[in-house]
Formats: structure tokens, C-alpha cells, sequence
């Protein structure tokens, strides 16, 4: 059996068990305690009985008949008891019960103190017609030889009140495994609650609504908080550095690409150089903020077609086509990221197509899933994992420097979506990116 994956359904299931095993054990334990405690109160009672009946044989081994005749005698085993007396002279009693005599020097009959030699030793035995019976027998010892005495109750007078006793004690057990299933549901709900609002502080940290985790927590999890805690300044001071270069890098092409476009004032590529002036100065924006704009709205089909237009030309030479089918949607991402995300994308795959490329989208939820597809060589299951690393490049061939997925995997990330590469039917590789649907448009 498979082990719960929650904590809470492995504690549950831990009490469930325990619970499983201890109210029967439990139960077997307080039924011997009743049995015990039954059966001697009735070995009591036939305790008294065998010294009564002991009292009608005398010294010489010989039954005094008149006093066994009298009425007090008999009438203390009326209700089904049954009592034998074996003597050297004859067999009486109400029934001869199959009981084998000790022999001499039995520890059982002595030594001991003849207090306890006369309460008799308990024994279980059956009548001819198959009743079970309980009884105590005792030996004396007699100038003629040894006289057995043995009284005994059906064994029913024993279980008729444990039976009694049973549908009480199971509903009680059945009332303490429902207070202890209620119980350890309380406990694990407030037991677990610490990691619930440390779930929720994480969240909040994880969306910027916090800066860092509270580390005011029970002993168990204030390792773990203080390790968040410090995790997240050691992301913060990577990202600033990041940030930092980038900064500097877009800050250092500002100039140059500026003389650039001035160069080619009125010439038809200052158009390219214009686009590339305008990436520069919003990632060094986005450098210097840190953030993005979640309430941008952008529309998906005309970025889409005219990246299209930009990579088929740029691959034309190459007999590379490229085609889209995407719906009229907008997407909640800054309209140079989306150039940005779409762009290398396309571009990839139309670096790595033998033919051709498609670009296809559909609404997913909240999401609209952007996939494109080429029918190049594609990429192996065990390196796609690390095709996303920056600077891997798995293809050596061209002029790629491997930062195109990377690129792609972080503004997806960014804007809360995700990137997956899988094989494409016939091959080829399908690189699919989840963009968040926009409220506004």
C-alpha cells in the first residue's frame, strides 16, 4: 500500500491504525478483566458450597446422611448446580461430575494453609449430556482413604452476564474511536496550521506582497523559515546583479545604437535600428524597475503575423516557411516582451527546421498556450531539461549563443506562465509557452 503524500494523510492514516489495533486490544484486555472478575465471584459462591458439602463427611472417610439430607444442604445447588461427594463408602451427589482425583501431594492440595485447601481447585469440565460446566473440586484425606468433593454451575452462568456486558463495552469503544477520530482531526488541524500560514507567507513572498517570511514560528519549522528567509535575500542579491549587468549592458549599446540611427537617418534600415533602440531602452527600464506591468494588454494575432513576416524573410534564403493560425486574443504582457518571448521562438525553430514552422495557439483557462512547431532534429527527452540553461547551446552549428529559450523560460516565468518542450508527431520539437490571458482585452 502506498503511503499518503500529505502530511495530514499520513498522520491520519498513523492514528486510524493505532486506533485499529488498540481499541481491540483494548477490548480483548477489559473482556478478560470481566471474565476474570465473574468467575471469581462465582468460584466464591461454590467456594462456600464445597465447605458446606465438606461438612457432611466425617473423620472416617463415612457420608452423614442425615445432615446431607437436609434442606440446606440441597437447596444451595439449586439453579443448575450439580455437586458429587466420591467417599470410600459410596457415590452421592445430583450428578458425577468427570472430574479425575489428585494425587497425593499435589501442590494444588497442599502444603499450604487449609484455608486455601479447602476453597478448592477450579477446574472446567462437561456433563454426559454436553454441558459445559465450572466448578471447584477439593480431596480430603480420610482414615479410609481419600474423599473427592466437587460442586459446580454451568459454565453459562459465567458467560450469560459477560454477554451482558459486551454490547455495552463495544458501543463504549465505538464512542472512544469516534472521540478519538474527532479528536485527532482538531489536533491535526491545529497542529498543521503553522504550516498552512507558512504556505501562505511563502505565496506572499513568491508574488511580492511580502519580503520575507516570519520567523516567529514553532521550533519545528523555525529552521526552515530562517533558511527561506535566507534563500530569498540570496535570490534578491543574485537578481540585483543581474539587473545590474543588464543595466549596464543595455546603458553602454544606448549611445552607440543612438549614433547609429543617426547615421542612417532616412535610410530604410533605420527602421530596424529604431526597433533596436526601443528594446534597449525598456529592458534597461524593466532593469532599473525590477518589475512588470500586469496590467498590460496586448494583442496576440498581429504581434504573431508580423514576427512571422520578420523570420520568414530573414530565412527565406534557406527554403524555410513559416506559418500562423492564432486566434484573436490579448495576453497580459508588455508588448516588447511579448517580441521579445514570440520572436526567439520562432526564430529558433525556423534556425532548426528542415522545412517548415508552424505557430498555432488555443485558449487554456486563464492561459492562451502558444505553440511552435518545426520539423527539425528536434531535441532528446534526457537534454531538454537543460536546453533551457543559459548559454547551452546542444546544436553547434550557426551562429546561436543559447540564450533564446532561457530568454523565452524567464519572461514566461515572469508573467507567471511556463515553458515545455516536447517531440513533435513525425519529429521535430513542439516548444510550447502559456501566456496569461488579459482582463482587459
Amino acid at each position: 500500500m502506498r503511503e499518503p503524500r500529505s502530511i495530514h494523510g499520513r498522520m491520519l492514516a498513523l492514528s486510524v491504525a493505532t486506533t485499529l489495533v488498540a481499541l481491540p486490544v483494548a477490548g480483548f484486555a477489559i473482556g478478560g478483566v470481566l471474565e476474570r472478575f465473574v468467575t471469581h465471584g462465582v468460584d466464591e459462591r461454590l467456594s462456600d458450597r464445597l465447605q458446606l458439602l465438606g461438612a457432611v463427611v466425617r473423620g472416617d472417610g463415612t457420608v452423614d446422611r442425615t445432615l446431607l439430607a437436609r434442606a440446606e444442604v440441597t437447596a444451595a445447588f439449586e439453579r443448575g448446580g450439580v455437586w458429587t461427594i466420591d467417599a470410600p463408602d459410596g457415590a452421592f451427589g445430583s450428578a458425577m461430575l468427570p472430574i479425575a482425583i489428585a494425587p497425593p501431594g499435589d501442590p494444588r492440595l497442599g502444603p499450604g494453609p487449609r484455608r486455601e485447601r479447602d476453597a478448592g481447585m477450579p477446574f472446567d469440565t462437561e456433563l454426559a449430556d454436553g454441558t459445559a460446566m465450572h466448578g471447584l473440586m477439593t480431596v480430603r484425606q480420610s482414615s479410609a482413604g481419600p474423599v473427592r468433593l466437587g460442586v459446580a454451575v454451568p459454565r453459562a452462568t459465567i458467560e450469560r452476564p459477560l454477554r451482558g456486558a459486551l454490547l455495552p463495552l463495544l458501543a463504549t469503544l465505538a464512542i472512544v474511536a469516534l472521540l478519538l477520530a474527532v479528536a485527532t482531526l482538531v489536533q491535526l488541524r491545529l497542529g498543521l496550521r503553522p504550516l498552512r500560514v507558512l504556505r501562505d507567507r511563502v505565496a506572499a513572498v513568491r508574488s511580492g506582497a511580502a519580503g520575507d517570511v516570519p520567523e516567529d514560528q514553532p521550533e519545528e519549522l523555525r529552521p526552515l523559515a530562517v533558511e527561506l528567509n535566507a534563500l530569498v535575500r540570496e535570490q534578491g542579491a543574485a537578481l540585483a546583479t543581474a539587473r545590474g549587468a543588464a543595466a549596464n549592458l543595455a546603458h553602454a549599446l544606448k549611445t552607440p545604437v543612438a549614433t547609429l540611427a543617426l547615421d542612417l537617418a532616412g535610410d530604410p534600415r533605420g527602421g530596424q535600428v529604431a526597433r533596436i533602440d526601443a528594446t534597449i531602452r525598456h529592458h534597461l527600464s524593466r532593469a532599473r524597475g525590477g518589475v512588470v506591468d500586469r496590467r498590460a494588454a496586448t494583442a496576440l494575432q498581429p504581434a504573431v503575423e508580423a514576427l512571422v513576416g520578420v523570420v520568414a524573410a530573414l530565412h527565406r534564403g534557406r527554403g524555410v516557411t513559416v506559418a500562423a493560425e492564432v486566434p484573436d486574443a490579448t495576453v497580459a504582457i508588455d508588448a516588447a516582451d511579448l517580441d521579445e518571448l514570440v520572436g526567439n521562438l520562432i526564430d529558433n525553430a525556423a534556425r532548426h527546421a528542415r522545412s517548415s514552422v508552424m505557430v498555432a495557439a488555443e485558449r487554456v483557462g486563464g492561459f492562451i498556450e502558444l505553440r511552435v512547431t518545426d520539423d527539425g532534429p528536434g531535441i532528446p527527452a534526457a537534454d531538454r531539461a537543460r536546453a533551457t540553461d543559459p548559454g547551452v547551446r546542444l546544436d553547434e552549428r550557426g551562429d546561436g549563443h543559447g540564450f533564446g529559450l532561457t530568454i523565452v523560460r524567464d519572461l514566461a516565468a515572469l508573467y507567471g506562465g511556463r515553458l515545455t518542450l516536447n517531440e513533435a508527431d513525425g519529429g521535430g520539437l513542439v516548444a510550447a509557452v502559456t501566456l496569461p490571458v488579459s482582463a482587459a482585452g
